[in-house]
């Protein structure tokens, strides 16, 4: 069941995309909201009910990105935020996925830390912010980039302790 909810989160991307494109933004606000619940109820549902697999592991950080990054580029191709975070978060989350690559290679898979899992939550609510105009959406996209660093730097450090 956790692996369909996470399923579910990816394939709300394309209706998101589509209602904020059509000027929709309060539903598309209500899907980002919905989105940003199912990535912590399927990861929340896996662990309580002992149900935590490889797959799922893999696939919640993949969905995550997709998601965020795909509503991230409407608000920038919108011109509405600017391009420097969203090419900071893109950066990080391609060296994040690099990391995780090599380390499940090492027969791990690296799962979300605190740190990854608290910049997912800022990312959402900066989508929520920008879908409904909220004026502080700026500050949650740079809090939701040094979020992402600090957390890149923390997977860093774990696929490091993998070497030794």
């Amino acid at each position: 069941m956790p692996v369909l909810i996470t399923l579910l989160r990816f394939f709300l991307t394309l209706p998101t995309l589509y209602l904020l494109e059509e000027g929709n933004r309060n539903l598309a606000g209500f899907l980002v909201m919905l989105a940003g619940l199912s990535d912590w109820l399927d990861g929340g549902m896996a662990r309580r009910n002992n149900q935590v697999s490889r797959l799922g592991v893999l696939l919640d950080p993949l969905v995550d990105k997709v998601f965020v990054l795909a509503v991230l580029s409407f608000f920038l191709y919108m011109q509405e935020i600017e391009l420097m975070p969203f090419v900071l978060l893109l950066i990080r989350e391609l060296s994040v996925s690099f990391l995780r690559s090599l380390s499940v290679e090492k027969g791990y898979a690296m799962p979300a830390s605190y740190l990854g899992k608290l910049k997912a939550f800022t990312e959402f609510l900066t989508l929520f912010a920008l879908c409904f105009g909220f004026d502080f959406y700026n500050l949650l996209l740079w809090l939701s980039v040094a979020l992402a660093y600090v957390s890149m730097w923390d997977y860093a450090v774990k696929y490091l302790s993998l070497e030794r």
